[in-house]
């Protein structure tokens, strides 16, 4: 928004301007005159709702200091990255970093990418095991390398290279306590409870879980056993969705328009080794265009890498759509992309949920969902303090109906 005051100094400017082409066309070809008017752009934070949540116990959460370091000049992506640094090393988040939910043999494997918008430049790492903040490795892939992705053990002894901590195992107490419980879910005829009690339905009518468990092994493939005993756990309390699917995006815009985005996360919880999602791959887990704007998620990594949803809807706000209706369009594609019948409810609709943190160049922003379900808030940081907005989903109900 340009100030009446700042429209007269241009106007001046420009005539100011013109008469001095006008004098000198004589001496030399005309040449238009540029007027450059400096815009500022009012700071915004955006993240899911776990940059809102945890603390590690200290005074701020993720969106909170990432904006007051924006706002105290530093650059966008170290504000960002050190707002996520909370989460990565808060025990209590499961779903990223330190304490995170391991894959299924036990073993914390995390990934993250950064974009820097003003440089057009990123990194990330994928399958990195070891260190509690891969937000800050995707940072030093950025810096200093001319690659925007490591992997696996390259990524660790990068890590090491580049002075990083390695740990043997990022698992706390809780975290191994979770994947014992799922083990015994997945494959109860061979994983028994220590303690030697079973479980007892809460009522005649409810099947005990152990049964149900023992069926799904006998009749279900490896995959779908695994995604039914980590969704009983959620169903029962045990873990948060948000740290089944377990990820933070966090994008923020400075006072002159630079966009950055950083996505970090454990991935599905009791993965497959190795298996990777959408959290490090660029214009899936997260897409930044300094012109235009930046988009992230959270929810189905499968779903988004099938659509490079982020990077969707980064082009269709360069077409002029606002962050909500981005974000709703990138719903709607993988909505109609959905059709394996394991994929879908009762309804013929997608039976997981995903979510799209979206920010545009003029700092509007907007948080969708495929179901206002089970997370519901984002997380915003700006000049009036952090709010929890609620996400605006495609379609009623919840994924399971």
């Amino acid at each position: 928004m340009i100030t009446r005051r700042e429209f007269v100094r241009s106007t001046t400017a420009s005539v100011a301007a013109a008469a001095a082409v006008a004098d000198s066309a004589a001496a030399a070809p005309a040449r238009s005159a540029e007027i450059l008017v400096q815009r500022t752009v009012k700071p915004v934070v955006i993240s899911d709702y776990s940059g809102y949540e945890f603390t590690n116990s200290g005074p701020e959460n993720a969106v909170s200091r990432a904006f007051r370091l924006i706002t105290e000049g530093k650059d966008v992506l170290d504000a960002l990255i050190a707002g996520v640094n909370i989460p990565e090393l808060d025990p209590l988040e499961t779903g990223i970093g330190y304490g995170a939910l391991p894959n299924a043999n036990g073993v914390v494997e995390l990934d993250a990418s950064c974009m820097h918008g003003p440089t057009r430049r990123a990194g990330a790492v994928a399958g990195i095991e070891g260190v509690r903040t891969p937000s800050l490795v995707a940072r030093a892939v950025m810096e200093n390398t001319d690659h925007h992705l490591l992997v696996g053990k390259g990524a660790q002894e990068f890590a090491r290279a580049m002075g990083f901590r390695i740990e043997d195992d990022l698992n706390t107490e809780n975290s191994r306590r979770l994947w014992l419980e799922w083990k015994r879910r997945v494959d109860p005829e061979h994983w028994l409870d220590p303690k030697g009690e079973g479980r007892k339905p809460k009522d005649r009518h409810e099947k005990d879980p152990g049964e149900a468990a023992v069926h799904l092994l006998r009749e279900s493939s490896w995959e779908t056993r695994a995604l039914a005993a980590g969704r009983s756990m959620v169903r029962d309390g045990l873990i948060r969705e948000g740290s089944f699917w377990g990820t933070i995006n966090c994008d923020g815009i400075g006072p002159h328009g630079d966009i950055c985005g950083v996505t970090t996360t454990s991935g599905l919880a009791w993965k497959i080794p190795g298996r990777t999602g959408d959290s490090p791959i660029l214009g899936a887990g997260l897409y930044v265009d300094n012109e235009v704007g930046a988009a992230g998620s959270t929810g189905r990594g499968e779903a988004n890498l099938y659509n490079l949803s982020s990077f969707l809807i980064v082009e269709a706000m360069r077409r002029g759509m606002s962050p909500k209706d981005a974000g709703m369009e990138a719903l709607k594609r993988i909505k109609a992309s959905t059709i394996e019948k394991r994929l879908l409810n009762s309804k013929g609709d997608p039976n997981f949920n995903i979510r799209f943190f979206v920010l545009n160049k003029r700092g509007e922003y907007a948080g969708v969902a495929m179901y206002h379900a089970g997370e519901t808030k984002y997380a915003v940081c700006t000049e009036n303090g952090v709010q929890t907005p609620e996400l605006e989903p495609l379609l009623s109900g919840s994924p399971n109906q």
